[in-house]
């Protein structure tokens, strides 16, 4: 348990663990405040203060009136600071308040204009004329005019039926209150206004300028002056982040434990990956905001939770809201899929018009966004980390190819080319070819024809190499399934990894027709998990002074919920029994060290500074084994050697870690971890590093920086990382310190890694003597990848050398793999 005074750690299976701390309103606290000053005063003979709550002071005979400070009460005591700092997080986010009505104005004309649209298009064109069936009227009927085409209002108004004006007025409710929502939210984001400009001293030409960072420090500034939050004295950068993700913290925990409804399987598809921003729009209000979800506010869930004997009345419950829900989206769906279809119609129909090619580009979708987030990690540093991996993930699904699929779409390729060249040639010599009939649908077809067969044939210049750029995308990334290492050339890892990564067009499909497929996975692939929901909630909540109740996950206690495969100082009879506190992939663990990057000024609990302490001494011992004894290989060593293959920068930087003198520092630390230190013996140490260190993936900049507002972490960078323990501080990176946060996260991530998978063997071979030492055949089998198919074995530690040294290191045939 941590040992934190402000953190009730106890789970919902014990008694009441949702009790907050009792709280007095604001007359008794001042009126206690009060008696304490005047209390003091009498037994101090020396305070010549007088206490506050006087208007006159004694012994004068001069009354004075008091003025409140409006500035300071006005921000005293915010009953929902939930929603307080998501608005001021979305308010620095999205640059200030002209920024944010505009954009609301727009989302409010954007429906109207769209019903306007497809009403005037309906009954005021006409048709006949527009399509050349009918002669304009008119002097010359071989023109065709916009006053031909059109009606008047009169003539467009007598052609609606009553399910036009059924439509219309159902439409005109829903614009109501999109346009009171837009009045709603408009005011609240004038009061965050005020407070940045009031408050915090920031004015909205200066938010581009400045981190949410910064902006944090100076919450906790007002908080300590004027306690927005009456609970506790000081906020700490925790606390905060508590409030902006309570409920994405959930969501993370969640999808770690398998509980999201994400696979399921379609009638003649098979099994599918998805998680389209439908479903995740009812999972919130399923669990958080919607009537009878397990919260019933921003920060509490509701007492019946804290009982173990209303598990299966609450079950029952959930069941019958996700059932629910369902059906009401079962119900809605032809509308929603209307609306989609037409909303993604007119915001890519340009961009689809000018470029194509832009269907056959990846995103990371909403099932990688979630699979792969930290426990409390915001928007803007979630999407830098991803776009730090989106080149490696995108070169190495492109160096997947078939090469059946290449030489279809090289004769799909001549042949549209043929004939659209034709056609474009016939046109340029007479025009009117282009007014024949569905010539221009043709040529519609044609080019998208072509556009998606230069997708299928691979690059004849790639080199693949697999497994560098896996390893490039985890240190970016940080959560891979540990199966996937040694099988990154499989086509298993390449289909599970399109999930994270996948393709516009497709990610563009599944949310178009989310609408009819969300009812059916909520009745059929969610509602049955509604008991392990509830003991979920029951379990892995708890109590926080000041903020509420949290996932206790969100906490980052590695002692509490840390996975023993990631901890250093764990006994390996611990791996034998399962551990349902702990989540697999080290995503307790990782998200600890990105916190503390991030937010070098938090005060971490004694067990996490422990954590963290024994990772940086454990790798400077490692460094020393390695630079003075002849056993050069262990995880450091991989770590810095995979962490110079990402690119150049990189490689100068592990290089320099590598190839530099041990200082006495790191000497005195190694020698009192191991006492008696390691023999000095000639080895091929440089050697190696040339071996392993003289080239990268390419010229690809990975330190590339968003616009300041979005940084990551301090301007300053992060105080002590695990690159300072190892060399100092490089010149290289001093110039640019928000760099640093990055460059030791990406090597912490590989190095926690390669503990993890060197904990891991020893868990396995003590699981192999165990099993031989009873008697009575062995069925040992392989862990199940991530959908759910078995990986062959691992390749064996004497294949650390598989480690990319070139660019042509791994070049295999292109099309030596099979797209499946």
């Amino acid at each position: 348990m941590m040992s934190s005074p402000n953190i009730n750690y106890s789970s919902l299976a014990e008694a009441n663990p949702f009790r907050e701390p009792e709280q007095h309103d604001e007359a008794t606290t001042k009126a206690d405040d009060a008696k304490s000053f005047t209390a003091a005063a009498h037994l101090d003979p020396h305070n010549d203060h007088e206490p506050e709550n006087e208007d006159t002071p004694r012994n004068s005979g001069i009354m004075i009136h008091m003025v409140p400070e409006t500035g300071r009460a006005r921000w005293n005591h915010i009953e929902d600071l939930d929603s307080f700092f998501s608005r001021m997080y979305n308010y620095q986010q999205k640059h200030g308040f002209q920024v944010i009505v505009l954009d609301e104005v727009f989302q409010v004309l954007e429906f109207g204009f769209v019903v306007w649209l497809l009403t005037f298009v309906t009954y005021c064109i006409k048709h006949d004329v527009l399509f050349g069936d009918t002669l304009p009227p008119g002097s010359n009927p071989t023109k065709t005019t916009l006053s031909d085409v059109g009606m008047t209002t009169g003539e467009c108004v007598a052609k609606f039926s009553w399910f036009t004006y059924l439509v219309i007025f159902i439409a005109a409710i829903y614009l109501g209150f999109r346009v009171l929502k837009m009045i709603y939210h408009i005011t609240q984001y004038a009061d965050i206004k005020k407070f940045y400009n009031t408050a915090l001293g920031i004015e909205d030409t200066d938010l581009d300028n400045i981190t949410w960072h910064e902006v944090q420090q100076r919450i906790r500034k007002v908080q300590a002056e004027q306690h927005m939050c009456i609970d506790k004295e000081s906020l700490t950068e925790l606390d905060i982040y508590h409030r902006v993700l309570r409920f994405k913290n959930y969501l993370v925990a969640l999808m770690n434990k398998q509980l999201l409804p994400v696979r399921f399987h379609l009638p003649f598809l098979g099994e599918i990956c998805s998680l389209s921003r439908g479903m995740l729009f009812n999972i919130d209000f399923i669990l958080f905001r919607g009537p009878g979800s397990p919260f019933q506010n921003n920060w509490q869930l509701r007492d019946e939770f804290a009982v173990r004997s209303n598990q299966t009345e609450l079950a029952q419950r959930l069941s019958k809201l996700i059932l629910g829900v369902a059906l009401v989206n079962l119900l809605l769906s032809p509308v929603i899929f209307i609306w989609q279809l037409i909303y993604f119609s007119f915001s890519y129909a340009n961009i689809l018009r000018k470029e194509p090619s832009a269907l056959g580009l990846r995103t990371w979708s909403n099932y990688g966004r979630l699979y792969l987030r930290h426990f409390n990690e915001l928007d803007h540093e979630l999407d830098a980390r991803l776009n730090r991996a989106y080149e490696y993930a995108d070169r190495y699904l492109s160096s997947f190819s078939s090469p059946l699929a290449a030489v279809i779409a090289r004769n799909l390729l001549f042949v549209s080319g043929g004939v659209l060249l034709l056609i474009l040639a016939f046109g340029i010599y007479e025009e009117h070819v282009f007014q024949v009939e569905h010539v221009l649908t043709i040529i519609a077809v044609l080019t998208v024809v072509g556009v998606v067969a230069r997708t299928m044939i691979p690059d004849e210049n790639m080199i693949w190499c697999p497994e560098q750029l896996m390893t490039a995308i985890l240190a970016h990334v940080h959560y891979l399934p540990t199966e996937w290492k040694q099988h990154a050339h499989t086509a298993l890892v390449r289909n599970e990894f399109s999930n994270f990564f996948q393709f516009k067009a497709g990610y563009l499909l599944s949310e178009i027709f989310s609408p009819f497929v969300t009812p059916f996975v909520l009745i059929f692939v969610f509602r049955p998990k509604a008991m392990e929901i509830v003991k979920f909630f029951r379990t892995f909540t708890v109590s926080v002074r000041g903020v509420g109740n949290v996932c206790s996950f969100a906490q980052m206690d590695v002692r509490k919920h840390g996975n023993p495969d990631w901890q250093l100082n764990s006994d390996l009879e611990e791996f034998a029994k399962p551990q349902q506190t702990s989540l697999v992939g080290g995503k307790t663990e990782m998200s600890l060290v990105r916190f503390t990057l991030n937010n070098p000024e938090w005060q971490m609990p004694k067990e996490a500074s422990l954590f963290i302490k024994g990772i940086r001494e454990h790798a400077i011992e490692e460094l020393v084994q390695a630079k003075t004894s002849a056993l050069q290989d262990n995880p450091l060593t991989h770590s810095l050697i995979s962490f110079g293959t990402i690119g150049e920068e990189y490689c100068s930087i592990a290089n320099s870690v590598l190839a530099a003198q041990l200082s006495p520092t790191q000497m005195e630390l190694s020698q009192s971890l191991r006492p008696g230190g390691f023999p000095v013996a000639g080895s091929d140490f440089r050697q190696m590093l040339q071996q392993n260190l003289t080239a990268s993936v390419g010229p690809l900049d990975s330190m590339r920086r968003l616009r300041l507002s979005r940084a990551e972490g301090r301007l300053e960078g992060p105080a002590d990382t695990l690159l300072y323990s190892l060399y100092g501080v490089d010149p290289r990176l001093s110039k640019n310190p928000m760099s640093v946060g990055v460059a030791d996260m990406c090597l912490s991530a590989l190095y926690l890694h390669e503990l993890s998978q060197q904990k891991r063997k020893a868990r396995q071979s003590r699981i192999v003597e165990m099993e031989d030492e009873q008697p009575g055949p062995s069925h040992r089998q392989r862990p199940p990848g991530p959908g759910g198919a078995h990986l062959p074995p691992p390749a064996s530690s004497s294949s650390r050398h598989n480690v990319i040294t070139s660019k042509a290191a791994e070049s295999t045939p292109l099309l030596g793999s099979i797209r499946s």
